[in-house]
């Protein structure tokens, strides 16, 4: 998509984007919908593939929001309800679905963008560039724990002890 509409340089945009798809499984449900108001976090990944893709099949967003195929089916139908998203048959194979964003949908989700960078702005305005070094030295470190946390939570969930008598 085009990045020039928010007013910011390529170079800023793709290291944002990095930064939301290697965070976006890390950050909580609750902070998501503090943040998105009246969105989940899942509904808020949706957009964010979307306005990247532009048009994607159920199953990528199952895999994007790392959900079964039929909750993903359950969210774009919420998303659909509130006509933020729009659904249709591929022209070459009329089996597959299609999901993209409707006017609205893409105007609220460019609302939203607008006003978090708006936010990332301001703050880094007034950050030096040592600061600015530093806040991404810190990011990665904070990204690096909350990985190994949810690595170690993800183990501890397969492990099954079965007592045996």
């Amino acid at each position: 998509m085009n990045f020039e509409e928010f007013g910011i340089q390529k170079d800023v945009f793709q290291t944002i984007t990095g930064y939301v798809d290697e965070v976006k499984e890390l950050i909580s449900s609750e902070l998501w919908e503090n943040v998105f108001l009246e969105c989940s976090k899942n509904e808020i990944l949706i957009f964010w593939l979307l306005y990247r893709k532009e048009e994607v099949n159920m199953s990528e967003i199952a895999e994007y929001v790392h959900v079964p195929l039929n909750t993903a089916t359950g969210l774009v139908g919420r998303l659909e309800k509130r006509g933020l998203i729009e659904r249709s048959r591929s022209e070459e194979d009329k089996r597959v679905v299609l999901i993209r964003f409707s006017n609205k949908g893409l105007k609220q989700f460019k609302l939203l963008a607008a006003e978090m960078i708006r936010y990332g702005t301001r703050i880094f305005s007034e950050l030096t560039d040592e600061e600015i070094a530093l806040f991404f030295k810190m990011t990665e470190k904070v990204k690096t724990v909350l990985k190994e946390d949810k690595s170690k939570k993800e183990e501890a969930k397969k492990i099954r002890k079965i007592t045996i008598e």
